[in-house]
């Protein structure tokens, strides 16, 4: 596995973004239409997540069944590693597992608008955006309606990937991000 820093290689790789609260049944048909779009990529494509539970950790398990090199991106404060949230600390292990490469990105995983502005940079610095997303706007809990119309600004084509009988848990606490 290799590390690299946060100027990754703007135009060729596949961001993956979206809901981090799929409920454990969606998890695998995410996973499985994920790995379908990723087992047709352009080479030399890498699939790009940033750590944590939900789509993130489906996204890996497809990239990694497809074959797809996988770079996780990983918080990280004053040039060191950022524990993540109680939550997301099992998925963020897996990932690391499944990871080709790890990108340190600085920001912090307990803040909603950091997570926000590290997708963003994510986004921007791709040449594709899975979203997986069920077409809702974004709302205090969740930000990928934001992501996909960030991308899409930016002129990053993105491609929405939900498959049938996706849902979402129910709403919990507030500044959940996905």
């Amino acid at each position: 596995m290799s590390t690299a820093a946060d100027d990754g290689r703007p135009g060729r790789d596949i961001m993956v973004v979206g809901h981090a609260d799929l409920t454990p049944e969606a998890l695998p048909l995410v996973e499985s239409a994920l790995r379908a779009r990723l087992a047709r990529r352009p080479a030399p494509a890498m699939a790009m997540v940033r750590t944590g539970a939900g789509t993130p950790l489906a996204s890996g398990r497809a990239a990694r069944a497809s074959g797809c090199p996988l770079v996780v991106a990983i918080p990280t404060r004053v040039g060191m590693p950022a524990m993540p949230p109680r939550r997301d600390r099992m998925a963020t292990g897996e990932l690391l597992t499944l990871a080709d490469r790890v990108r340190l990105l600085t920001y912090d995983p307990t803040d909603r608008d950091s997570c926000i502005g590290a997708d963003e940079r994510l986004v921007a610095a791709g040449g594709l955006v899975l979203a997986v997303w069920d077409g809702s706007p974004s709302d205090g809990r969740d930000a990928t309606a934001h992501l996909v119309t960030y991308a899409r600004a930016r002129g990053v084509p993105v491609e929405i990937v939900w498959p049938e009988g996706a849902a979402r848990e129910a709403a919990t606490a507030a500044g959940a991000t996905g």
